[in-house]
C-alpha cells in the first residue's frame, strides 16, 4: 500500500498526542503498582500486631491493680472514720485498739516508724555514699567485680533473716554497752535496717557517679585538683540529681520494712524519742492484727487499712519527692 504523506503541523500534533498515551499508561501502571506496593507495606506480620497488645495489657495489669489497692485502701478507711472521729486518729497521743479503753492516736505508731527511718538512714546514707565515692573513683576493675556482687548478696538477704540478726547479735552487743538497752529495741532494729538498705545507696549512687562524663574529671585534674577533691568537689555535685533520689528511695525502703522491726523492736505503741525502749512502727501492727484472729468488720479490723492507708501516703510522699529532686536538680551532659 502506498504511504501517505502527512502535514509537517498534523505529523508533529500525532507524535504528541501518542506521546502523551504512553506517558499516561506508565504513569496508570506506577500508580498500580505503587498503590499494591504500599498495601503491601501495611500488612505487618501477625507477632508484631499482637505483641505491643500483649505489652499494654501487661502495664495495663500494673496499673488496674494499683487502682484496685487503692480503692480497698479507700473504702476500709472511709468505714474507720465512720466509726472513730477524724481528730480522735490525729490528735490522739495513745494508740490502743485492742485493749479497753480504746485509744486511735496515730502518733506512737507514726513516731516509731520516724525513728527507725531516721537512725536507719544516719547509718546508711553516709556509709553508702562513701561506699558509691571508692567504687565510683578509687577502685580498680578487680575490686569492683568483687565488691558489687557483695553489695548485691546483702541486698537479697530475707528480711527476717535481718532481723533475727538484729535480736541475737546486735542486741546483746547494744547490751554490754549500754545494760539498760531492753532486749526489744528501737536501735538495734533501725542499725539493721540501714545495714539492709545501704546496697540500695551504694549502688543508685554508683551508677549517678559513674555517669558523669570523664571530661569533667579530666579538666579537675588538667587544674591540679587531687582526687579526693575531683569526687568531692566535682563528681558528687554533678550526680547529685541521682544521690538524693537513692537516699529518698533507700529511706521509703525503710519506712515500708516489716519483718525487721516486727522482730526486733517489740510491739509497744509508744510516743518516745528513746531508742532504746521497745517501740512499734506501722507495719508491725499491720502483722500483729492481720494474724487471722481479728474478726471481720469490727473496728479492730479496719485499723489495719487506716494503718495501711497512713503507711501509704507516706511512701507516696517519699516518692513524689525523690521524683521532685531528680527533676530540679537532673544534669545533662
Amino acid at each position: 500500500m502506498p504511504s501517505v504523506m502527512l502535514h509537517p503541523d498534523v505529523q508533529e500534533k500525532t507524535e504528541t498526542r501518542e506521546v502523551a498515551t504512553a506517558g499516561h499508561a506508565v504513569e496508570g501502571a506506577a500508580g498500580t503498582s505503587g498503590s499494591s506496593f504500599v498495601r503491601r507495606k501495611k500488612r505487618r506480620p501477625l507477632g508484631e500486631r499482637i505483641i505491643p497488645k500483649a505489652l499494654l495489657a501487661c502495664a495495663l495489669v500494673s496499673i488496674l491493680t494499683t487502682i484496685g489497692i487503692v480503692l480497698v485502701l479507700l473504702a476500709e478507711t472511709v468505714a474507720f472514720f465512720q466509726r472513730v472521729p477524724l481528730g480522735a486518729f490525729l490528735l490522739d497521743t495513745k494508740w490502743t485498739p485492742l485493749f479497753q479503753p480504746q485509744h486511735f492516736g496515730i502518733w506512737p505508731l507514726l513516731a516509731g516508724t520516724l525513728m527507725v527511718t531516721l537512725i536507719a538512714g544516719i547509718v546508711a546514707l553516709p556509709i553508702g555514699l562513701a561506699t558509691a565515692i571508692f567504687l565510683s573513683e578509687y577502685a580498680s576493675d578487680r575490686v569492683r567485680r568483687v565488691i558489687k556482687p557483695i553489695l548485691e548478696v546483702l541486698a537479697g538477704i530475707p528480711t527476717v533473716v535481718y532481723g533475727y540478726f538484729a535480736l541475737t547479735f546486735v542486741t546483746p552487743l547494744i547490751r554490754s554497752v549500754l545494760p539498760e538497752t531492753g532486749i526489744f529495741n528501737a536501735l538495734s532494729a533501725s542499725i539493721v535496717v540501714g545495714i539492709m538498705i545501704l546496697p540500695m545507696v551504694a549502688s543508685l549512687s554508683e551508677d549517678a557517679m559513674v555517669s558523669v562524663p570523664r571530661a569533667m574529671r579530666d579538666g579537675a585534674y588538667a587544674l591540679g585538683a587531687t582526687r579526693l577533691e575531683v569526687a568531692l568537689k566535682v563528681v558528687v555535685p554533678a550526680a547529685l540529681s541521682g544521690i538524693m533520689a537513692s537516699f529518698v528511695l533507700a529511706l521509703s525502703r525503710a519506712i515500708g520494712e516489716t519483718m525487721i522491726v516486727t522482730i526486733a523492736a517489740g510491739a509497744t505503741p509508744k510516743l518516745t524519742l528513746n531508742p532504746l525502749e521497745s517501740i512499734q512502727t506501722m507495719t508491725a501492727y499491720i502483722v500483729q492484727v492481720s494474724l487471722g484472729d481479728t474478726p471481720h468488720g469490727t473496728i479492730e479490723y479496719y485499723t489495719i487499712y487506716v494503718v495501711g492507708m497512713t503507711l501509704f501516703v507516706v511512701t507516696l510522699l517519699m516518692n513524689l519527692l525523690a521524683c521532685w529532686i531528680t527533676r530540679r536538680y537532673r544534669e545533662a551532659y
